[in-house]
């Protein structure tokens, strides 16, 4: 488990404006840019391990639909996020990347454009 969260953290590291820092007010590792998140990395209630971010809506029912480890997000809005619990996962590291990347390009698309220009 330890390597596939470093894999995470080292994916998110490598894009433009992307932070990976530990908050300890949520007891989670949180991924931002600009100050606004795109995943936070942490346990549920139950303690297992969960990565929670921002999807398409109509994507993100398919997956909950089709996948039993991926779940509405984790204290987050159940409509725009999903979490998916890594401990028994179906997906691969990489899969779970791709997944990383298109909520940071989702929250990056939201930010002012003279904003999202310093990252393009």
């Amino acid at each position: 488990m330890k390597e596939r969260i470093q894999y995470l953290k080292d994916e998110a590291k490598k894009w433009p404006g992307a932070t990976v820092d530990y908050r300890e007010d949520w007891d989670c590792d949180y991924f931002g840019i600009e100050k606004k998140c795109f995943c936070m990395l942490g346990t549920n209630k139950a303690g297992e391990r969960v990565m929670t971010v921002k999807g398409d809506p109509e994507e993100n029912e398919l997956l909950r639909e089709q996948y039993p480890d991926v779940v509405p997000g984790y204290y987050a809005n159940k409509t725009h996020w999903n979490s998916f619990l890594l401990e028994n996962s179906s997906f691969e590291n990489e899969q779970l990347a791709v997944f990383l990347r298109k909520s940071y390009e989702l929250v990056l698309g939201k930010l002012p454009k003279k904003v999202q220009a310093k990252y393009k």
